[in-house]
């Protein structure tokens, strides 16, 4: 008996799943499909035999993308031969994938089916599995699968080799419908202003210009010798302006109001710009090809290549495509036509457009639209897949072509393909290392200039910061300017003084009695030692204040402070000096007093 088991992916992991009489459940389609909705007449179907969990989202992406991809992951091989039976004969493996089907029973051998019951039970396995795996609910399953879908897409996009060449799809295709709306509204303009004037539409072939230059005239009665200038240049020729002014003098045209002339002329500036961004969706189309294919534009223009790419799909679906496809892409309906009625077959599709086939005789139309396809197939591919694309490949596959059309009107042999790409690697390989130093000039030049902007942001931050300093400095200086002057007023070091400056506060004169007086003069008298101790002290104290002052020079910008009742001690000299006068003057004053009593 065949044991089914069932493998289901999930975004929080595997889970493998167990059929219960897989014949009768083979035989009874239909009742599966009503058990599906039933939990329990499900779990009497299906049982869980093993899960295994993801161990992070980058593990989980990394899975998906083998599944999607239809290879075998590493997880999942470990899984299916750790929990599947060891007789694979006897195991028949259902998955939903098929492509993950065939490389399973490629690796593992284990038979795999798809389809039928088995997707049945796959979409009851979806429905239930948070209530077959324990510890899962609803929610948490939900948020799994939404995490993971937003990975994989995310991943999808970054890394499409595809991505660089959906520009390019996009302009041609923009570039095909601006052809066909300019043709349309510059026919709309010349039926329009062909009332008034229509001798000017057979004088004027391109449309653009037959736009421009209806815009100008306005009204013909206006047009004079005046404007001739300006009509050359707009006409690109001289005879062409000539005519145009006779033309407008014996016109056959009716009269035209004002209101109809402006709608004109509005609509053809609409039909102008038009022209002019087709020009420049062109430019930006060549640059883009030059880029993306610069080996097909070179060998077959840059629409051509450019109509090929948006056909196949992309760049890389044409490097697969052979070069029998490449021939005839963009004739299928020809194609099956003739097989269906069987007739000939279409000898050249898209590569028509190319100058080649045109210049080649009608005999020879079949075999250089052959020769041209296969050179183009090369150079698909070497745009693809080279890392450094360049150019080279491409202009020596056109000389080829040259060579051969010359071969089929003259019978000149051409050179063979092995000497032609033998000089084409050594030029490609020279153009490689010249883009490549280019390359690196402009990162080291970019380097550069990041590292100068990040100076510039560190010097700048730096400034700021020196800035908040010298801010904080100046909040801390005392605001009272008396103070300054005293802490400034020193004397110079060359000895020269500077004018006198009251250096401290002037002092009340005490009142002292006479008794005071004569008990002080008593005690200078008699114990006349203590007065050379004061001297001796103040003396001593000099020093300090010299430190004091050299400390106050060597720190700039911060003065000290001083209280209301300190003041600053004067140099030694000048202090002596000024106890000396006090004590004489205190003598002069007790020796009158003692002579009035």
């Amino acid at each position: 008996m065949v044991l089914l088991h069932v493998l289901f992916e999930h975004a929080v992991g595997y889970a493998l799943l167990a059929l219960k009489e897989v014949e009768e459940i083979s035989l009874l389609q239909p009742q599966v499909e009503e058990c599906v909705l039933n939990l329990g007449k499900f779990h009497n179907i299906v049982r869980l035999v093993a899960f295994c969990p993801f161990a992070s989202s980058q593990v989980a992406l990394e899975n998906a993308n083998s599944v999607s991809e239809g290879v075998v992951h590493e997880d999942l091989r470990l899984f299916l031969e750790t929990h599947l039976p060891a007789k694979k004969k006897k195991v028949l493996l259902g998955v939903g994938d098929p492509k993950i089907g065939a490389a399973i029973q490629e690796e593992l051998g284990y038979n795999c089916q798809t389809g039928g019951v088995i997707a049945e039970i796959l979409r009851g396995v979806r429905l239930h599995f948070h209530n077959l795996v324990k510890g899962l609910t609803d929610l948490s399953a939900c948020k799994a699968q939404l995490g993971l879908g937003h990975s994989y897409s995310r991943a999808k996009v970054k890394f499409n080799v595809n991505r660089v060449d959906n520009m390019i799809i996009q302009s041609i295709s923009l570039l095909d419908q601006l052809d066909k709306d300019i043709n349309t509204f510059s026919m709309r303009v010349r039926e329009w202003y062909g009332y008034h004037f229509p001798e000017l539409v057979k004088i004027i072939n391109d449309n653009a210009t037959y736009c421009r230059i209806a815009q100008f005239i306005g009204n013909r009665r206006e047009l004079n010798e005046e404007k001739l200038e300006k009509l050359e240049e707009l006409t690109m020729d001289g005879a062409k302006a000539k005519a145009i002014l006779d033309a407008s003098r014996a016109s056959m045209g009716m009269d035209i109001s004002a209101i109809d002339l402006i709608n004109i002329e509005s609509f053809s500036s609409r039909v102008v710009s038009l022209s002019e961004y087709r020009q420049s969706l062109h430019t930006y189309l060549r640059s883009k090809m030059s880029q993306v294919a610069p080996s097909l534009s070179a060998l077959i223009g840059e629409a051509v290549g450019a109509r090929l790419i948006a056909h196949a799909g992309s760049l890389t679906n044409l490097a697969k495509y052979p070069a029998s496809t490449v021939q005839i892409l963009g004739a299928e309906k020809a194609l099956f036509r003739a097989l269906k009625t069987r007739g000939n077959t279409p000898k050249y599709g898209l590569i028509f457009h190319s100058t080649f086939i045109g210049r080649a005789a009608a005999k020879n139309k079949g075999r250089i639209s052959r020769y041209l396809a296969n050179k183009c197939s090369i150079a698909s591919r070497i745009d693809c897949f080279s890392e450094v694309p360049t150019s080279v490949f491409g202009e020596k596959l056109r000389d080829q072509v040259e060579e051969r059309l010359s071969f089929y009107e003259t019978g000149m042999l051409p050179r063979k393909n092995l000497e032609v790409m033998k000089e084409a690697m050594v030029q490609a390989e020279e153009a490689a290392a010249e883009i490549t130093r280019k390359l690196e000039k402009q990162e080291r030049k970019r380097l550069k200039k990041e590292k100068k902007r990040l100076a510039a942001i560190a010097l700048a931050s730096s400034e700021n910061s020196s800035a908040l300093e010298e801010c904080e400095e100046t909040n801390e200086k005392p605001k009272k300017k008396k103070k300054q002057k005293l802490q400034e007023a020193v004397p110079q070091e060359n000895g020269m003084e500077d004018p006198p400056v009251p250096l401290s506060k002037p002092k009340k004169k005490k009142s002292f009695s006479k008794e005071e007086l004569i008990s002080s003069d008593l005690e200078e008298t008699t114990g006349s030692g203590t007065v050379p101790k004061r001297k001796k002290s103040l003396f001593k104290e000099e020093p300090v204040s010299d430190l004091e002052e050299a400390g106050n020079r060597s720190v700039p910008k911060k003065k000290r402070k001083f209280s209301s009742k300190e003041e600053p001690l004067s140099s030694g000299p000048e202090e002596a000096v000024g106890i000396k006068s006090s004590s004489s003057k205190k003598k002069k004053k007790l020796q009158k007093l003692s002579q009035e009593d």
